[in-house]
Formats: C-alpha cells, sequence, structure tokens
C-alpha cells in the first residue's frame, strides 16, 4: 500500500508530507482545489511524461517521493529489482522522481536510480489510477481482454503467449535479414564463381610475378649473356696464338713455384707464394662458376614467350581486379571463396531458421489455444459476476455478457473479446455503444472491483468514478468501494457526500494564498471526525451549512 506521500515545488504545491493508512481513504475538495495536481504527482511517480511545467515557479525542481508497503513474496518486483541492481528492503520500497527546470527528470527507487521504463513496470505492480475518464477503457479491447484474463487468472499464460510471440518475431526478423543477404549473394553467385574459378585456375604464388621478370630479362638478353660469359672463359683459360702468353692459371702456378724458391734466402717470400696460391685457387672458383652460368644460359625463345605469357596472365589479373600485387590477387580469390562458402552456409542456416519458425509457432498456438479455452470457460461466470455487481447498483434488469471472437494470433492469444450491456436486459449490444454515463460509472465500477480482487493490486484510486450517478445509487457505489477497502488500500476522490461518509480516513484538499508570496498553494490535510462532518455537510449543503446538512453528515458518517 501507498504509506506516505512527500512532494516538493510541485506545480501549486509547495511542499506537502502526508501518511495514508490502510483501506478507504476520501479524498474531497471544491472543484478547482488541486485534486487532480495531486493525481498528476502520483501519476509523475507512474511513469508519466515529465515537463517543466510541473515545477514550482521560482523553483529549481520538484521533487514526488512515496513509500510504498509490499510484499515481500512478489516475485515480479523481485525480478524486477535484481535485474536492476536495486537493493531490496523486505515490505518497503521507495520511489522517487525528480524534475528540472529544462523538464529532464531521474528516477530512483531505494536511491538507486532507474529509466523511466523500470518505474512504469514496478509502478504497474504497486498502484492503479481510475481516472475521470477512464470509462473510455470500456471500447477498449485490450482493456477488456485483460478483465477477462485477470478474472480467470491467465498472467502466466499471458507471458508465455507473450514471450513466444516475441521470440517468433526475432526469428521472422532474423529470417527476412537472412533473405536480403541470400538474395544479395544469389545475384552476385554467377559473377563471383567465374571470377573465383579464374583465379583459382590461375595457380597463383607469392613471388612468383618477382622471379618470372628476373626470368624474362635474363631471356631476353640470353644471347648477350653468353657472349660475355664466353669471353671471361677465354681470358681465364686461353693463351695467344704464339704461345707467348701463359693463361691466368699457368701463370699464377709459375710465380707461385719462383717464390717458393726465393723463400730459402728471403723468408718473406713464403708469405708471398702462400697468397698467390690463395688468389689462384680463388681464380679457379670464378672461372668454375662462370662456366656454370654458361652452361645453364641457354636462349630458348619458346620460353621466353611462355615466361612473357604468364607475365601477362598476371598482369591482367592484376589490372582487372585492381590489384597492386599478386599477395592482393590471392586474398581476393580466398574472400570470394568464402563468399561461395558463406552463400552455401547461409541456405542451411535459412532451413534452420524455417524449422525453429515452425516449431515456435506450434508453441505459441498450443499456448493460444490454452488460453483461449481458458477465457472461453471463465467468459460465463466473469460475465455473471459483473452483471450481479451492476444490478446490486440500481440496475436490476441489466445484463452483462462477454463474447469471445476469433482473431489473428499475437502476442494476446487469438481471441477478441466484446462486452455487451442493456440496462433493460433486452438485445444487449456492445457496451461502449449503449451505456449511458451513469451505467458506465457502474459498469466501470464492478470491473474495476474484480480486477482489484484477482490482480491482487495493493493500491487503488478512484478519480470521481461516481461521476453522472447520485442518491441511492451513489451510496450503493460507496458501499461497493468501501468493501474493495476491505482487503486492500482505496484512495477515492469524490463529490459525494454518500461515497464520503464511508471512508476510514478522509482528507481534505484545498487552496490558499501564501501571504509571502501572494501565490496560490495547494495543501492537503486530514479531518478529525469534527471536521469530518463539517465537510460531508458541505458536500450535502453547499457554501452554507445548515443544522439540517450537519445533523445528515452526522448520520451519514456514524449511522
Amino acid at each position: 500500500m501507498l504509506s506516505r506521500l512527500q512532494v516538493k515545488n510541485y506545480v501549486l504545491i509547495d511542499s506537502l508530507e502526508i501518511d495514508f493508512p490502510e483501506g478507504l481513504i476520501i479524498i474531497t475538495g471544491q472543484t478547482g482545489a488541486g485534486k487532480s495536481i495531486l493525481l498528476g504527482a502520483l501519476s509523475l511517480l507512474m511513469g508519466a511524461k515529465a515537463d517543466a511545467s510541473m515545477v514550482s515557479e521560482g523553483a529549481d525542481n520538484c521533487v514526488v517521493e512515496a513509500e510504498f508497503e509490499i510484499n515481500s513474496e512478489d516475485q515480479e518486483i523481485r525480478e524486477i529489482l535484481e535485474g536492476e541492481d536495486v537493493e531490496w528492503e523486505d515490505g518497503y520500497l521507495v520511489v522517487r522522481r525528480t524534475v528540472n527546470r529544462s523538464g529532464r527528470s531521474r528516477c530512483f527507487v531505494n536511491d538507486s536510480p532507474v529509466s523511466v521504463q523500470i518505474l512504469q513496470q514496478i509502478a504497474s505492480r504497486l498502484i492503479d489510477i481510475h481516472s475521470q475518464h477512464q470509462t473510455l477503457l470500456l471500447s477498449d479491447k485490450q482493456f477488456q481482454l485483460g478483465i477477462l484474463d485477470y478474472f480467470a487468472g491467465n498472467s502466466s499464460l499471458k507471458a508465455d503467449c507473450a514471450r513466444l510471440w516475441r521470440e517468433l518475431n526475432t526469428l521472422k526478423s532474423e529470417l527476412s535479414s537472412l533473405d536480403v543477404r541470400i538474395s544479395k549473394v544469389r545475384a552476385e553467385k554467377d559473377y563471383n564463381e567465374a571470377q573465383f574459378r579464374q583465379l583459382e585456375s590461375a595457380a597463383l604464388k607469392e613471388g612468383e610475378l618477382e622471379e618470372l621478370e628476373l626470368e624474362q630479362k635474363q631471356l631476353a638478353n640470353a644471347e648477350e649473356i653468353k657472349m660475355c660469359l664466353c669471353a671471361i672463359e677465354e681470358l681465364f683459360t686461353s693463351a695467344s696464338s704464339a704461345g707467348e702468353i701463359l693463361s691466368l692459371d699457368a701463370t699464377l702456378k709459375d710465380a707461385g713455384r719462383n717464390l717458393t724458391k726465393l723463400a730459402r734466402f728471403m723468408p718473406a717470400a713464403s708469405d708471398l707464394g702462400e697468397r698467390v696460391d690463395s688468389c689462384r685457387r680463388e681464380l679457379d672458383d670464378i672461372l668454375s662458376e662462370v662456366s656454370d652460368l654458361n652452361a645453364r644460359t641457354e636462349v630458348s625463345e619458346s620460353r621466353l614467350e611462355e615466361v612473357e605469357n604468364r607475365m601477362s596472365l598476371i598482369y591482367g589479373l592484376m589490372q582487372k581486379h585492381g590489384c597492386a600485387d599478386v599477395r592482393e590477387l590471392i586474398s581476393l580469390r580466398d574472400s570470394l571463396s568464402e563468399a561461395l562458402y558463406d552463400s552455401t552456409m547461409l541456405e542451411e542456416k535459412r532451413a534452420i531458421l524455417q524449422e525453429q519458425i515452425t516449431l515456435k509457432n506450434a508453441e505459441l498456438s498450443r499456448v493460444a489455444d490454452a488460453l483461449h479455452e481458458s477465457r472461453k470457460a471463465a467468459s460465463a461466470p466473469f460475465a455473471e459476476s459483473i452483471c450481479t455487481s451492476i444490478r446490486s447498483l440500481e440496475l436490476p434488469y441489466s445484463v452483462f455478457e462477454v463474447e469471445l471472437l476469433d482473431a489473428p494470433v499475437s502476442a494476446q492469444g487469438r481471441d477478441s473479446v466484446v462486452f455487451r450491456f442493456s440496462s433493460s436486459g433486452r438485445n444487449p449490444v456492445d457496451v461502449a455503444r449503449c451505456a449511458s454515463g451513469g451505467e458506465m460509472s457502474r459498469i466501470m465500477l464492478a470491473l474495476k472491483a474484480m480486477k482489484a480482487r484477482f490482480a491482487k493490486m495493493p493500491t487503488m484510486i478512484f478519480d470521481e468514478i461516481d461521476t453522472g450517478v447520485s442518491g441511492s445509487v451513489a451510496d450503493k457505489m460507496g458501499t461497493m468501494i468501501c468493501d474493495m477497502g476491505e482487503f486492500m488500500q482505496v484512495f477515492a476522490i469524490t463529490h459525494l457526500p454518500q461515497v464520503a461518509a464511508k471512508g476510514k480516513a478522509h482528507y481534505l484538499v484545498s487552496k490558499a494564498i501564501d501571504p509571502s508570496d501572494s501565490r496560490e498553494v495547494s495543501t492537503i490535510k486530514k479531518l478529525s471526525e469534527d471536521q469530518r462532518v463539517l465537510e460531508v455537510a458541505r458536500m450535502l449543503s453547499g457554501s452554507v451549512l445548515t443544522d439540517a446538512a450537519i445533523e445528515n453528515a452526522r448520520s451519514l458518517l456514524f449511522g
């Protein structure tokens, strides 16, 4: 229940802190006193839209805070709080919302910041506000279906249905995205496959082009290369035609022998001989390698043509695909291979998704069928219960019926519902089209009373639900609201003395001029028994209190 409310700088409320008891709480006040402002402050705690107009003139921000006594076994609230890492204090929950001058707001639960969405989820489990215009909900099919589900105890089935619907839509969304990808891959598949085949058949190797360029240069100049190599060999090995000049090898051998002879007389000649011998062996190695190069160098026009054709192929592929080297061509080939492989994987994933959607559809259909059967079984007793309540409010011949209609499967199942009503008992039609204002108030009260009983809502606020009724009907509506206060906390904002007299506690909302700055401010205070008598008397007689009105008020209050 709502045990404490604190409001600061909210519209016409400068500062307010008030405690509330259990049971039926009456709130009265003259028109324009600020009752709607009080409801607005509570609505802010329930996640209503915030704006700068809520902040009192001259204030930097407004603050609305409420303390709720809650059932510590409420698993849904516990899961919400634990999911947001909000500390759980068994039995108490403090909800606060601040709005600054720019219109931005912040929400807190037990001093932990939360989003407006989380605040709405929590508040929906704590309090229900029935405003003056909520009779319009009688034409809302979702509201009608929700009321029937409360009566039928379908909360678990509805949660399963909503979950399966979300999961099904997620799968369908994935399938839709996948189809777009598959369509794109299919459109490019033939092109990608042709590109891949061309690159695959080229059998590319890293570093190949550099090797081909070097070989091409050698083949293109093979004749000149052989001429040079032969000339070198000849310089190393050939003597003159007259035989006067020895080859380099013979010359160095002769020089070595002479130096060896001199070593007997000149020790330094020995080192010189070794050096000459070393030079001779190095020149022999050079000659051997030159001869090897000469042997391996061939003039081959066919090989030159083969190399140039290969180079032309690689250059053409690089130009075609905008690649700077063979490595990039190989990378492109591999990516095309992956794309072609991915297309196969996408098709396989699509088949899996379709199977999952089929299974999810079947599961959703089973839950929707179970929900339908539960609603079907509950429709007649629900209608009978509401009809009994309405007839007790001086509509003795009224008829209330519930008609279930087939609807496309959704998060709500596969049903839509129509509430039919007739005050005369004949030809009931859609309740939104047949009831008068007073009748709609009575129907709405009967529905809210039923919801309070089955939804286990800890606090319910009625904002002039008795609009359009008076006299004995008002008295009976007050009794029904009072009965609701036996098992929950009920706030009744009313202008009817018959309803006001039923409450366990009575609060008066009034407006006055603040002498410090001549502003109008709204206040709320709990009335004593004597003050309550005078307030009910005012409601009976108007601004002029008469002895008869006061006596009548005492009679209403104390019997």
